[in-house]
């Protein structure tokens, strides 16, 4: 790879507090949540999605979205984004009240997993994001775009990439500002990312479009390594690798937020994020939730000196 192409700093989206938690079996405190959420903006954080408004006897994890949001709303004063969730127009309507700033839309590019994840089609999944982002621009909000199983189906198995390119670009000409291209259950490799990102790109600026990888069979990394050699400057990464996936049998988390950090500070990319700072939030709630992380940097990290894993780029 000719690293000298690739971009100087990236943008991520911690998806932590929301896609991370909503797929632990534990229900995490509200005032736990809020202390997560300001201490991944203390380590750099940019970009902070916050929660979901969706049905709590669905998501029960989310159920406190409504007391949550308050309580983390002043972190906007600083420039933060607070991205939340929304499924339709009742959770567009709850996120008005409470004066968010920027939402997010989802869809897949398999029926099959569309079905067992909301109940419809992609065609029908379309017909309740429509009024959705038209109401939400219309607001004055920003909206952001997730298309799952942008590179394989657990049911479905390989998705053809001109399938995803069609749903992304329905995805942007509703006035999606990014499109996440999801690796819902990680079975996306390099030779799969480049060839979706080969397609996408000759009809939607890189700059709109964000890869957001599940690490289940260890590519993750060489996915995101793809990613910036084709100029993608935004990623979803999940602090501590929370996360997974209750419609897709075996997925691990996200990506550790981590790892990538790691990962451009060996390569010289900034990311605007203190790597010390993150690993001890992660570690945090971590130990509230009783688990172990899946991330490789801080396995290390809690049993070595931190110094002895931060290499300078030659």
């Amino acid at each position: 790879m000719d690293w000298s192409k690739f971009p100087k700093k990236i943008r991520i989206v911690e998806v932590g507090p929301r896609d991370g938690l909503q797929n632990e079996k534990q229900v995490t405190k509200t005032s736990d949540k809020a202390t997560f959420i300001k201490e991944l903006v203390e380590a750099g954080h940019q970009t902070v999605e916050v929660s979901s408004f969706v049905r709590p006897d669905r998501v029960p994890q989310m159920a406190d979205a409504k007391e949550l949001y308050p309580m983390v709303e002043d972190l906007l004063k600083t420039g933060v984004d607070l991205p939340c969730l929304v499924p339709n127009l009742k959770g567009l309507e709850t996120a008005k009240e409470l004066g968010v700033k920027e939402v997010a839309v989802f869809t897949a590019a398999s029926d099959t997993f569309n079905q067992k994840n909301i109940n419809a089609t992609i065609s029908k999944s379309f017909e309740r994001i429509e009024p959705v982002v038209k109401e939400a621009l219309a607001s004055g909000m920003k909206v952001r775009g997730y298309l799952s199983t942008a590179f394989g189906c657990p049911y479905e198995g390989k998705i053809d990439p001109a399938r995803v390119k069609e749903v992304a670009l329905r995805l942007e000409e509703l006035g999606c500002y990014e499109i996440s291209l999801g690796d819902t259950v990680g079975t996306g490799s390099p030779r799969s990312v480049q060839e979706t990102l080969d397609l996408i790109l000759s009809d939607i600026d890189v700059k709109k479009i964000a890869l957001h990888f599940h690490d289940t069979r260890g590519t993750a990394l060489t996915n995101i390594l793809t990613g910036l050699s084709m100029g993608v400057t935004v990623f979803d990464s999940s602090a501590g690798g929370l996360g997974g996936c209750p419609y897709a049998k075996g997925a691990t988390g996200n990506v550790a937020t981590e790892d990538l950090v790691y990962l451009c500070q060996t390569l010289g990319i900034e990311t605007g994020v203190d790597l010390k700072k993150l690993s001890e939030a992660s570690l945090k709630i971590l130990t509230l939730l009783g688990k172990d992380t899946t991330s490789k940097f801080l396995r290390a990290y809690k049993n070595a000196d931190f110094n002895l894993f931060i290499p300078t780029p030659s």
